[in-house]
C-alpha cells in the first residue's frame, strides 16, 4: 500500500495555492490574512482537492468550515488588526493587540479552566477535565493540533499560542492513577486538538495502561476526532494505519468498549471513497463510530443537510449522536443560530429519518451547568416557553428534569434565557452558585499553599 503524503498549509503559505490564486479575490485573500491572524488557520490538500467545490466560493460549506471569513471578527476587531498589519505594527504591540482581542472572545467557555480541572494528591491535572461524574476528558500532549482547523472550533485557544489557556498532559500514569482512585469513572474521552494526529506508538502509550484489569470500572474509551473528515488516510494509507487498527482491536479484545466520536459537519465530508473505506476498516475492528456536529449558520443550518447527513452515516454503519449549539466563544456571532430556529431544524430533520437514525440528541448546549437540550417550544396558559432539560449536569440529579424559559426569538445561548412563569431563577442556579463558591475557596487554598 502506497503511503499518501500529508501536506498542510498555514497562514504563511496559503496564498501560493493555485485554487486561492484562481478563485479568491484580492479582498477575500486579505480577509483571510486579517482573521487568520487572530483565529487559527490550517488546511490540507485533501480538504482543498477533495472536499471544497471551488466553483461555489464563498458559499461552499467546507470552504466556510476551513477558511476564515471577514465577519468572523466584529467590525471593530477587524479594523484594528487590518490597520495593524497594514502599518506593520511592531511585533510586541501586535502581540498585545491580538491577546486583548482574543480575551474578549471568551477563550474558555463553560468553566473549563476554572471548574473542570481536577487534582491528584494536591497536584492540578491540567490535561484532564472532570465535569460529569462518569466521564473524564483527557488532553494528550502529543495530540494538541489537528489535520486542519475548523473555523468554529471552541478549542481555538489551543492553537494560537495562548499557552496559559492550553490543556495538555504527557503523563499517562497520572491519568491511570486518577481513574484508579475514581471508581465512579466509566468513560474516558481522548480529545485535543485531535488524538489522531499522534503516531500509533504515542497513542499506545496513553491507551494501553488503561487496559489494566485493575481498572475494571472503566468501561468505555472514546476518541474524539475530525480525522475521518479531514484526513481519512490516517486509517487506510498512513505508514502506521494498520498498527492503529490493531490497537483498536486490542482495546476491544480487552473487554473495553471503543467509540470513535467522529466530527462530521456536512454530508459532503462523507462523499469520498477513502472516507467510506476508513469507516469500514474502523468498524471491522469492533469499534463503533458515533457522529456529532454543532449546528452552524453558513454551513449546515437547514434540515435537509442534517437528514441527508444522518441517513448517509447510518448507511455507512455510523451512529448519529449529537447536534450541538454553536458555543459561546470565538466567532459565535458568525455561526450562531437562534435557539427556536435550531429546535425547528432539529425537529424537521428528525422527522425525516427512520428510527435507526433517531439515536441523535439535540439541539444541545454544552454550558456551565451541563448539557442542556432544547426540547421545543410550547404554550403554557398564555405564555410561550422553551421546554428544556439536562442531558448531563454537574449534579447528576438535574438530568432529565424538564424546566422552562421565557420564549426569546433572539436567544442563542443558555445565558440569554430567563425563567418562565415569573420565577427569578432556574431550579439549578442556587446549587450551581454554591458549587462555584466552594470551588473558588478550594482554588484560593490551593494557591495559598503554593
Amino acid at each position: 500500500m502506497n503511503q499518501i503524503r500529508f501536506k498542510a498549509y498555514n497562514l504563511g503559505n496559503y496564498l501560493n495555492l493555485p485554487q486561492v490564486q484562481q478563485y479568491l479575490t484580492e479582498e477575500q485573500r486579505r480577509d483571510i490574512r486579517v482573521v487568520g491572524t487572530v483565529l487559527p488557520f490550517k488546511v490540507n490538500e485533501y480538504v482543498i482537492n477533495e472536499l471544497i467545490d471551488w466553483n461555489d466560493i464563498p458559499n461552499d460549506p467546507i470552504y466556510q468550515l476551513t477558511f476564515p471569513q471577514k465577519d468572523m471578527l466584529t467590525p471593530q476587531h477587524y479594523k484594528a488588526v487590518s490597520d495593524a498589519l497594514e502599518n506593520e505594527m511592531p511585533k510586541p504591540e501586535l502581540k498585545k493587540l491580538l491577546y486583548d482581542i482574543r480575551m474578549q472572545l471568551n477563550p474558555h467557555p463553560a468553566g473549563q479552566m476554572e471548574h473542570n480541572v481536577p487534582e491528584l494528591d494536591g497536584v492540578k491535572l491540567t490535561g484532564i477535565q472532570h465535569k460529569y461524574r462518569e466521564t473524564v476528558l483527557f488532553f494528550p500532549a502529543h495530540g494538541q493540533t489537528c489535520h486542519a482547523y475548523c473555523t468554529f472550533c471552541f478549542r481555538w485557544p489551543q492553537f494560537v499560542g495562548m499557552d496559559e489557556m492550553k490543556f495538555a498532559m504527557r503523563e499517562a500514569e497520572l491519568l491511570k492513577e486518577y481513574v484508579k482512585q475514581h471508581t465512579e469513572v466509566t468513560d474516558i474521552l481522548f480529545t485535543g486538538g485531535d488524538p489522531m494526529v499522534m503516531s500509533t506508538k504515542n497513542l499506545k502509550d496513553y491507551i494501553e495502561p488503561l487496559l489494566d484489569p485493575e481498572l475494571e470500572h472503566l468501561q468505555t474509551i472514546r476518541i474524539g476526532t475530525k480525522a475521518l473528515s479531514y484526513w481519512p488516510f490516517r486509517f487506510t494509507d498512513d505508514k502506521d494505519a494498520d498498527e492503529l487498527l490493531e490497537l483498536f482491536e486490542k482495546v476491544v479484545a480487552s473487554g473495553k468498549h471503543l467509540a470513535i466520536m467522529a466530527h462530521f459537519n456536512h454530508y459532503n465530508e462523507l462523499k469520498t471513497d477513502v472516507v467510506k473505506k476508513a469507516i469500514k476498516r474502523i468498524r471491522n475492528t469492533g469499534a463503533e463510530i458515533r457522529t456529532q456536529s454543532p449546528l452552524m449558520k453558513n454551513i449546515n443550518d437547514h434540515p435537509r443537510v442534517w437528514s441527508k447527513m444522518w441517513k448517509e452515516q447510518v448507511k455507512l454503519g455510523c451512529i448519529p449522536y449529537y447536534m450541538f449549539v454553536a458555543r459561546d466563544t470565538g466567532a459565535q456571532q458568525y455561526f450562531s443560530v437562534p435557539l427556536f430556529r435550531a429546535s425547528q431544524i432539529f425537529r424537521k430533520a428528525y422527522q425525516s429519518v427512520s428510527g435507526i437514525a433517531r439515536t441523535v440528541r439535540g439541539p444541545s448546549m454544552s454550558a456551565n451547568p451541563g448539557k442542556v437540550q432544547i426540547l421545543g417550544t410550547a404554550m403554557v396558559g398564555e405564555e410561550e416557553v422553551f421546554v428544556l432539560r439536562f442531558i448531563q449536569g454537574r449534579n447528576p440529579d438535574w438530568v432529565q428534569k424538564p424546566f422552562f424559559a421565557k420564549f426569546d426569538e433572539d436567544a442563542v445561548w443558555l445565558t440569554d434565557l430567563k425563567p418562565a412563569f415569573g420565577k427569578e431563577q432556574f431550579f439549578f442556579e442556587n446549587e450551581l452558585d454554591q458549587y462555584y463558591r466552594e470551588a473558588d475557596v478550594e482554588q484560593d487554598n490551593f494557591l495559598a499553599a503554593g
